[in-house]
């Protein structure tokens, strides 16, 4: 019969190989994609050609043939990035596409919930408390809920049609937009704006300020401190690993949106690479994995430089008393 040593050890065994199984299934498909990426079309082909021509089938079959998985190349090739990175630039302008919709995003929906947070946390009372609340319902209800709100008030805000409504179009012509640019920035606005306001971060950042001790604030008003010094230096020190953690939790969601462009964009110049990735015919695969790669870097330079912050800002929040 085990002793109870025995059982905990035979425990702690069977759950790191649980953990190394699970996590050699997450990372198979990162890994495969970057490995694949380096492969020439040949050797794509060869080694899913069965499943890329039944994709393109008009009737699905039942695929006999073996599809090799590889993740060592037979011959390493830079070939796909430089058609990537050099040959077709609508990639690159989906690129830059993601990033002007989800860099203006991030910031500016910090910078309001740094504003709004810090306001929830240091004057509460009832109306604020309701306020709140209402905060907590609309984050909790699937985006796909509130799309269609959205929609309408983008629509008539005029920032779906060519056209619009006479007061937004003149207001940007007087910024000295031309009209291209103004369709162009009224499209991107009715995305932007909603994911401003967004939320999520404003509940996270409210339930971490609410922690800071009021001694601290006691202090500071004793000697002298505004309002606007013991938010910037109080406040936003005190919660530096919430706020990282935050705007990396934001920048994921926004890099990686579909229906929002989808829904709220005609022009279909104006999408992310998140859109186009899905619009890759099976003719360019192996474009797909280089463009996936190049997908991936910003959001894993960032997980990198801010793992810590993700982790202590997780811990922070789930640890509160609201």
């Amino acid at each position: 019969m085990m002793t109870k040593k025995q059982k905990e050890k035979t425990f702690n065994i069977i759950i790191t190989v649980f953990a190394c199984v699970s996590a050699v299934l997450f990372l198979m498909p990162t890994v495969l994609t970057i490995a694949n990426s380096f492969m020439t079309s040949t050797e794509i082909s060869a080694n899913y050609g069965a499943m890329l021509s039944n994709m393109t089938s008009d009737q699905k079959t039942f695929i006999s043939d073996n599809v090799n998985l590889k993740f060592i190349p037979d011959k390493v090739t830079f070939e796909q990035y430089k058609n990537v990175l050099f040959k077709s630039p609508d990639y690159l302008l989906k690129f830059w596409n993601s990033v002007i919709l989800t860099v203006p995003i991030t910031l500016f929906q910090i910078a309001v919930a740094i504003i709004t947070s810090y306001g929830f946390s240091r004057y509460p009372n009832k109306i604020k408390s309701i306020i709140f609340f209402v905060y907590i319902i609309l984050m909790i209800m699937p985006y796909q809920v509130t799309l269609v709100p959205n929609f309408l008030v983008a629509d008539k805000l005029g920032f779906l049609d060519d056209t619009g409504k006479a007061g937004i179009d003149s207001f940007f012509s007087g910024l000295g937009l031309k009209p291209d640019s103004i369709i162009s920035l009224k499209q991107r606005l009715a995305i932007i704006l909603p994911g401003i306001f967004s939320p999520f971060s404003v509940f996270l950042l409210t339930k971490v300020m609410k922690r800071i001790p009021k001694s601290y604030i006691e202090a500071a008003k004793l000697d002298g401190a505004s309002e606007w010094q013991i938010m910037t230096r109080i406040h936003l020190p005190l919660c530096k690993g919430a706020v990282i953690s935050v705007t990396m939790l934001v920048f994921i969601d926004y890099w990686n949106m579909v229906e929002q462009p989808l829904i709220l964009m005609k022009d279909s110049d104006l999408h992310p690479l998140s859109v186009f990735l899905s619009q890759i015919n099976t003719g360019d695969i192996g474009l797909a994995f280089a463009v996936g790669v190049v997908y991936m870097i910003p959001t894993i330079l960032m997980f990198l430089y801010g793992e810590d912050y993700l982790v202590e800002g997780i811990t922070a929040s789930g640890g509160l008393k609201g």
